[in-house]
């Protein structure tokens, strides 16, 4: 008989300032270990970014998707770290994040309306920073969370819970 199925965490932590959007990790999400049953999800992304980052402290944490990776789930988290007034200072490392990034790398693979999607990272990450859109203009504590740099720079993004998957499925 097999295991249970394994959870862990992605985090996406990005930041604003004048210049854009930026993904604070390099160019792909931290990701835990299996999480123990005893242990508090909320508290595992918390401890993720912290011995990533000690010092950036993080305004908004927030869920947006999982996924089934292999034998266990992945829950997707982005979070909104205060970089300071030039991210690129803080993290040369820094990747802008912008609404071209999807024509650049194409579309999400299509899927049947009764199959699971296979999102690659590109797709989950676009997801959450559409979500950080959504968020932004209905949830009140997160939109007071972020800075006018954010508010302004999701203004392109088209607010959303879905929709990456726009092309009809071919069999």
């Amino acid at each position: 008989m097999a295991d249970h199925m394994g959870v862990r965490v992605e985090l996406w932590v990005v930041a604003a300032d004048e210049a854009g959007i930026w993904l604070l990790n390099g160019d792909d999400a931290w990701r835990s270990d299996r999480i123990s049953a005893d242990e508090d999800v909320q508290a595992e992304v918390e401890l993720l970014a912290y011995g990533q980052t000690p010092d950036l402290a993080l305004s908004v944490i927030h869920s947006t998707s999982w996924r089934q990776d292999g034998p266990g789930i992945v829950l997707t988290y982005i979070a909104i770290g205060q970089a300071g007034e030039f991210v690129h200072d803080r993290f040369p490392g820094a990747l802008p994040i912008t609404t071209q990034l999807l024509e650049l790398v194409g579309r999400p693979y299509p899927h049947d309306a009764a199959q699971a999607p296979t999102p690659r990272h590109i797709d989950v990450l676009m997801h959450a920073v559409r979500h950080l859109r959504f968020l932004r203009d209905t949830d009140a504590p997160t939109r007071a969370a972020m800075s006018a740099e954010w508010r302004h720079h999701l203004e392109e993004f088209e607010p959303a819970l879905s929709g990456l998957y726009s092309e009809p499925h071919v069999a």
